[in-house]
């Protein structure tokens, strides 16, 4: 049962899913205006008790990464929306690694997944197997059949893997000043398109050799 609100006047939530949601959304909000998370905080600005906090949240460090992960899950249903669409892999590519540093710089709840280094407290490795899965599930979004064109599963990870390399390089150094906007998007079609043209071409020949019959 939802303990009653003790904070700024806000009503209690209704239920556990309620309460989470509003736990989150507050933490996410402390972030975007730059001020730390607290349970303490977090409590008064969500209409909850502290106890109430600490049934679903061991610790402030773990609403961060709730709320970076609510961010992240936001942010990979807009990529697949806006890459629906793209018929052809290096567009896909392109636009995906494109669009995901520009989410980085404009999202502070998103860009807590990583850091100056690429890795964060929250995450891991960037190539872990759940990276992959996410990168995947976006390219399976997009209106390229990669099966079809002689992608393998083996091959859609390891491309899911150069791109999040590519990423990961991004956040490390993001240059001065940083590429954006047509800018970024002409230095990715020039470096990251041909290995991707690469790929594509070993996938089709892969096709045409299967299509040979003795």
């Amino acid at each position: 049962m939802i303990d009653q609100a003790h904070g700024r006047g806000a009503s209690a939530p209704g239920d556990d899913a309620e309460a989470i949601d509003r736990i989150v959304q507050v933490a996410g909000d402390l972030i975007e205006c730059g001020e730390s998370v607290s349970i303490r905080r977090v409590a008064q600005r969500s209409g909850v008790t502290r106890e109430t906090v600490y049934r679903y949240f061991s610790s402030a460090d773990s609403i961060v990464l709730a709320a970076a992960e609510s961010a992240a899950a936001a942010f990979i249903l807009e990529l697949s929306t806006a890459l629906r669409e793209t018929a052809c892999p290096v567009d896909a590519v392109v636009e995906g690694i494109a669009i995901t540093i520009e989410q980085l710089r404009a999202d502070q709840r998103f860009a807590l997944l990583f850091n100056a280094t690429g890795r964060s407290r929250y995450l891991d490795e960037v190539t872990s197997p759940e990276a992959i899965g996410i990168g995947r599930s976006i390219l399976d979004e997009v209106n390229v059949d990669w099966h079809v064109r002689g992608w393998s599963d083996t091959d859609l990870d390891e491309l899911v893997e150069f791109m999040l390399r590519t990423l990961q390089s991004f956040i490390v150094d993001p240059g001065e000043p940083p590429r954006t906007g047509e800018s970024l998007r002409c230095y990715l079609r020039r470096w990251v398109a041909p290995a991707v043209e690469v790929g594509a071409d070993a996938a089709s020949a892969r096709v045409d050799v299967s299509n040979v019959h003795p």
